[in-house]
């Protein structure tokens, strides 16, 4: 129903737009336009902003802050201050990234996103808009839009653009330096949706009842952080994804430690391509290596370790090493339980055991390059650091199933996702740098960020509420309070000076 002209007539501020609203469409405000955003085909469309008054018996009436009919429209004056401060502290170099695939109105929708579902484990995509308003991230970016369909639209539209979310990942890639370890694996995610085709059974449907799509990540051991990220159907299997993984990724750097699900004859194309590429892979214990070279005949004691025992050879006219090593503690307790189940379910067999005795406590690699064991047994050792992001992934950021129904809404959900699981290992890098993490968890240092809020009494300036004096230690600790200095000394009397 269209606005009468009358009531277009009244005079109003300039950039304003009338709004018609009630049951009957008959009462009229006034909203001020706050901007324009543009369009992929070349438009710009207006963007309106609060109601700033009524058009009541043909006269404006404008909202003063002493009308009290207008509290719904009030701004907020406590909001959430440590928490979104810290992170836009240490994430901020991510929208210039951002910037070489993305406008600028759509990179800050996907940064703050990717905040808030840090800072609000679990947060629904329809609570965003509260969250924002609700921290100081709208003080910090104002005037991002993240009503429901507006973030609906937003991940859908990430998803039919994914060659953007390639572009950015193979940005990632390209800077990670030829000698840093990448740690590849994945994980399954819950997702029921039958209008996608990423949701499938896996093969750990039977235990978890459940579909699931597949999430493979790089992991850079060097930086500490994940570099790029990929979603795949539940029930492909880790192999068929590894070459698409790398290929689709740009990974052409780096040495790449993967699992014994992920050999390197699943990417032996991409090695022979990018000479700086490189893999260290465990390989399984029936694998005809280690008996041609007689890998478990140990040949000397691992530097720096205690109770290791290590062998290298190499193989001949190919260029690969194979690296064999032995912990005497471990051999001890896969020897026992393997003699405790025997018992138990009445198998035992002698030729069995001594057949077996040799692999216990043992792990054998193979690689592309000479390196030496110590550096090898370290960087394998320390692949451990995948399953900490995977973990942080599920639980800490509470990324355990998906919320979007269909294909490019899941992929544009997940590269938020992947976002916000690089801040959240940003965020552990902050809190171990004054070692935080060794007198309390990840979830307790964010549960006292979120305590610091900053509040705004009429026209006063945004002021930290009061808070335990431990808790403000913690924010000096990690830089967002500065530390209060100690008073200088008097200046004394001056020396004499003796002739």
């Amino acid at each position: 129903m269209p606005i009468p002209q009358e009531i277009l007539n009244v005079p109003r501020p300039t950039n304003t737009v009338v709004i018609a609203y009630g049951k009957n469409k008959d009462h009229y405000g006034v909203r001020q336009r706050i901007g324009c955003k543009a369009t992929e085909d070349g438009r710009h469309l207006p963007v309106n902003g609060p109601t700033i008054g009524h058009i009541v018996d043909l006269q404006y009436v404008p909202i003063t802050p002493d009308d009290n009919s207008s509290v719904f429209m009030s701004g907020v004056d406590l909001k959430e201050w440590a928490n979104v401060v810290l992170c836009d502290k240490i994430f901020a170099d991510i929208k210039e990234e951002l910037l070489k695939v993305y406008n600028h109105h759509d990179m800050l929708q996907i940064y703050v996103i990717s905040i808030l579902r840090v800072c609000m484990p679990g947060i629904k995509d329809y609570e965003l808009k509260e969250a924002y308003e609700t921290s100081f991230l709208s003080e910090l970016y104002p005037g991002v839009a993240l009503s429901k369909n507006t973030v609906s639209t937003l991940l859908n539209s990430l998803g039919k653009t994914c060659s953007r979310i390639i572009a950015f990942m193979q940005y990632r890639a390209q800077a990670v330096n030829a000698d840093h370890h990448l740690l590849i694996d994945g994980t399954l995610k819950s997702n029921e949706s039958k209008v996608n085709t990423l949701s499938d059974f896996s093969r750990k449907a039977k235990t978890k009842g459940t579909r699931d799509i597949s999430v493979v990540f790089a992991f850079d051991l060097e930086l500490m952080e994940p570099i790029c990220s990929k979603c795949f159907p539940g029930n492909m299997l880790d192999v068929t994804a590894y070459d698409e993984f790398i290929k689709e990724n740009g990974i052409k750097k780096g040495i790449i430690v993967a699992d014994k699900g992920l050999p390197a004859s699943a990417i032996k194309d991409q090695l022979k391509e990018n000479p700086d590429l490189h893999y260290l892979n465990p390989i399984k214990r029936n694998s005809k290596l280690i008996k041609t070279h007689d890998m478990y005949s140990f040949t000397g004691i691992l530097t720096g370790y205690e109770g290791i025992t290590y062998k290298k050879e190499k193989c001949s006219g190919i260029n690969k090493w194979v690296y064999s090593f032995r912990e005497s503690s471990m051999a001890g307790q896969e020897e026992h339980t393997w003699l405790r189940k025997a018992k138990k379910e009445g198998t035992y067999d002698h030729e069995k055991f001594l057949k077996r005795q040799p692999s216990f406590g043992t792990i054998v690699l193979e690689s592309d390059l000479d390196l030496q064991p110590e550096i090898v047994y370290k960087a394998y050792s320390e692949r451990w650091e995948i399953e900490i992001a995977v973990r942080f992934y599920k639980s800490a950021c509470e990324f355990d199933e998906t919320r979007v129904h269909d294909d490019y809404s899941v992929i544009g959900s997940e590269f938020c996702d992947f976002l916000s699981t690089l801040l959240t290992f940003r965020l552990l890098k902050e809190f171990d740098k004054p070692k935080l993490l060794h007198q309390m968890t990840y979830k307790k240092i964010m549960s006292i960020l979120k305590r610091a809020k900053k509040v705004k009494v009429q026209d006063s300036d945004w002021k930290l509420i009061k808070l335990n004096k431990s808790y403000i230690e913690i924010l000096q600790y990690l830089g967002i309070l500065e530390i209060p200095g100690t008073m200088p000394r008097k200046r004394g009397r001056p020396k004499k000076v003796v002739i």
